[in-house]
């Protein structure tokens, strides 16, 4: 719980409240609600012109959390994903977790294993060394990455399956931004006009106050407090990946992100942002441009039509021409 509050709290985003007016239609009901999911504090700020409609509305879209939640979450243990952890085999996974873990493989294939959800012996073996005041040493990450492998994860619709010993299964790295793809379709179906859904990444519909687009602050990730850059949501998703929110090293060197091909951590760039069609596509996307390199991320979100911006360890950034920034 600590670790996703932090982010939300310290580094991603912070909605820029003077730009969402509380009651800009007085035709609209707004209602905000928070509540815990994920393994962090999540957030829905939506608007529908009958009250009645908008509270069935929101419960629908908690329901929808607690659904990823019992199928994704690490963070839960009766969840399917650790259920699969534990025993190496899931029997009729849910629509869900299939195309969540389908659509993993194909961004896995397509990067080459930059982003490969079978990272989980690593974390486990750094949350491990961390527990004893210690990093691992190269021999143990070896070992552990030796355990991780995209291609040793079968998947299909009768059955998940890791094929090989010890292996582990984390999709912390794509389940929030799912979450927020679903959410987002369940508010839309329920006829929300307007909503901002924080599901750990960002998603939005319609317009903040009814009247202009949402605007999110992108935070320093070397500064508490400071904004580096504000961004709309006009049409796009966000998701942000960062040294700080999980680091097992006070120099952020070592932290949650992973470079599947060496056990180790990305070693130049400090957070990075992608504004996608899909909140999915973009909590992918921010692992594969870690791991692809500070000189090379901006190539590589052109290359999969999104847009990016990208924060190097001494505080340098860049952004894609494309990327949703507000003219200052």
């Amino acid at each position: 719980m600590k670790r996703r509050q932090f982010i939300q709290a310290g580094l991603g985003f912070g909605v820029l409240s003077e730009l969402i007016p509380a009651s800009a239609s007085t035709r609209l009901h707004w209602r905000d609600i928070t509540f815990t999911g994920l393994g962090t504090v999540l957030s829905i700020r939506a608007a529908h012109v009958d009250a009645q409609v908008l509270e069935q509305a929101l419960q629908r879209a908690r329901d929808v959390i607690a659904h990823v939640e019992d199928e994704m979450s690490l963070f839960r243990a009766s969840s399917a994903i650790r259920r699969l952890n534990a025993t190496g085999v899931l029997q009729n996974p849910s629509a869900d977790l299939l195309h969540v873990l389908q659509m993993s493989q194909q961004i896995a294939r397509r990067s080459h294993g930059a982003f490969d959800v079978t990272v989980q012996p690593l974390w486990q073996l750094y949350a491990q060394a961390q527990e004893d005041s210690r990093l691992p040493t190269s021999t143990e990450v070896n070992l552990a990455k030796q355990r991780v492998g995209w291609q040793y994860l079968n998947v299909c619709a009768q059955q998940i399956r890791l094929t090989q010993s010890g292996m582990g299964v984390s999709l912390n790295g794509i389940a929030q931004g799912y979450a927020a793809d679903r959410v987002r379709e369940s508010l839309g179906r329920d006829g929300v006009a307007h909503a901002l859904i924080n599901a750990g990444e960002w998603s939005a519909i319609g317009l903040a106050g009814g009247q202009r687009p949402w605007t999110l602050g992108i935070a320093d990730p070397h500064r508490a407090d400071a904004w580096l850059t504000r961004v709309t949501l006009r049409g796009l998703s966000i998701a942000t990946s960062a040294d700080d929110q999980c680091a097992f090293s006070d120099d952020r060197k070592h932290h949650h992100i992973f470079n599947p091909h060496t056990g180790y951590s990305p070693h130049d760039i400090s957070s990075v942002t992608v504004a996608a069609p899909s909140c999915v596509l973009a909590d992918a996307l921010t692992k594969v441009l870690f791991v692809g390199g500070y000189d090379h991320a901006l190539k590589l979100a052109q290359a999969w039509n999104v847009s990016a911006m990208v924060v190097k360890k001494n505080g340098e950034w860049k952004a894609s021409d494309t990327f949703p920034r507000v003219a200052t």
